[in-house]
């Protein structure tokens, strides 16, 4: 974390709820492409693209950018290429669970990452599971369950009333997205975030958009507003959301932007209130607080046992 003044850290501390909010209008944007017939796929991919294309101006612009891509291992090349299918698969997966459940919920399953970021340190890097971790993973469960018992709720279309497929594909997307934030710590040391980012939607842009061709999914002929709802989520939650919390890890502790960002779910709901008037069922809203309590005991835990592995 690079040394902090009083100004640059009220500056992070801005950039971090910039960040938040910005991230937290993806799901709220998706729904409104949806609206216009837009599939989920092509939303994930245009997500990508959009957000690779308006890279590349940066990435002229910078030749140590450019060095450093020229210069890429063979090995780090293998590891951007995984990253970048498990980013599309993340993408895939959370974007198409909300057409069958609540913003609330498929916000808070596919924030469940830092659960499943700890699962597969213990399974690639041998490290030990805290307690920590195994009472949030319990939660999870727990509020799973509470979250798949039938109740009322208010579900606006395009949405499916059929939140346990919805909730199984957030979950895949939150486990995709695991595999993304592990390769990215690794590759944080060996080249710059722009570049890695770069390369790494890149990957992710040509993985969604292989399979729209294979599956036959329509992409061109679609509305003007579905394809300007797809660049806003381009540009608002991955370009400047991303950017910004970046940019407050920086100066800030890791722990409290991952703690900060637990809230994006809240934020999301309450942006499909206020746009759709989707009112989740209070099963949902319980299920999910449970979970986001499991979350944040899961990333408290991690982050003691990253210190007391550093002293």
């Amino acid at each position: 974390m690079i040394p902090t003044t009083s100004n640059s850290t009220i500056r992070a501390l801005m950039m971090l709820v910039i960040g938040i909010l910005a991230v937290s209008l993806a799901a709220v944007f998706i729904r409104l492409a949806q609206e216009e017939s837009v599939p989920s796929l092509v939303i994930a991919g245009g997500r990508l693209l959009f957000a690779t294309v308006l890279l590349i101006p940066i990435i002229m612009q910078r030749a140590d950018y450019r060095a450093q891509i020229r210069k890429i291992s063979r090995n780090d090349a293998i590891l951007i290429f995984i990253s970048g299918i498990f980013l599309a698969l993340h993408f895939i997966t959370w974007i198409s669970s909300l057409e069958y459940t609540s913003v609330l919920i498929s916000g808070v399953l596919v924030t469940t990452s830092p659960i499943w970021v700890a699962i597969l340190e213990v399974v690639v890097l041998k490290s030990r599971l805290s307690w920590g971790v195994i009472l949030g993973l319990g939660m999870a469960l727990i509020g799973g369950i509470i979250i798949a018992t039938p109740s009322g709720g208010i579900i606006t279309p395009p949405t499916a009333d059929n939140p346990i497929l919805g909730g199984l594909l957030a979950l895949l997307g939150a486990m995709a997205v695991a595999v993304y934030l592990i390769i990215g710590r690794k590759m944080r040391g060996t080249i710059a975030l722009t570049p890695y980012i770069f390369m790494v939607y890149g990957v992710g842009a040509m993985t969604t958009l292989l399979v729209i061709l294979i599956s036959n999914t329509p992409f061109l002929g679609l509305s003007s507003a579905g394809y300007g709802w797809v660049i806003l989520v381009a540009v608002m939650p991955q370009l400047i959301g991303h950017t910004s919390l970046n940019y407050a890890l920086a100066y800030l502790p890791a722990t409290i932007v991952s703690l900060s960002t637990q809230t994006e779910p809240i934020f999301s709901a309450l942006g499909a209130f206020l746009v759709f008037g989707e009112l989740p069922s209070w099963t949902q809203g319980l299920g999910g607080a449970i979970i986001l309590i499991g979350v944040v005991s899961a990333t408290i835990s991690n982050a003691n046992n990253s210190k007391r592995m550093a002293t």
